[in-house]
């Protein structure tokens, strides 16, 4: 984006920061991405009783007095990297549920051994 020009509309689909007072007044900081709501609570967190991060649906999915903003940021980073790795399509032929490529369930690892052979 040109330096300068600011979006013509702006989506209402936003991440927001919700900084809450002792005073019972409270602020909203909408963010583009994750990464900047991340760094406005790093800035400003101490200065509230409670920050929180609610995402684009309305969920709140991070609250500053149940976990330490980095360990979120990189339990957020970890998901966000599994979810974009592609995972080779598996069915298992004993229908196990938790049998996927690779995490494969015990007599799966037994079968894959005994095919090594």
């Amino acid at each position: 984006m040109a330096r300068g020009h600011e979006p013509s509309e702006e989506s209402e689909r936003a991440v927001t920061v919700i900084l809450l007072y002792d005073e019972a007044e409270n602020e909203r900081v909408r963010h583009a991405s994750y990464e900047a709501a991340v760094g406005t609570v790093k800035e400003r967190a101490e200065s509230a009783t409670v920050a929180k991060i609610e995402s684009k649906d309305g969920e709140i999915v991070f609250r500053s007095d149940e976990m330490a903003i980095q360990e979120w940021a990189n339990e957020w980073t970890r998901a966000k990297r599994r979810l974009s790795v592609d995972i080779d399509e598996w069915k298992c032929p004993y229908d196990s549920a938790g049998c996927i490529a690779d995490d494969l369930c015990t007599q799966c690892k037994l079968d894959k051994i005994q095919d090594s052979y």
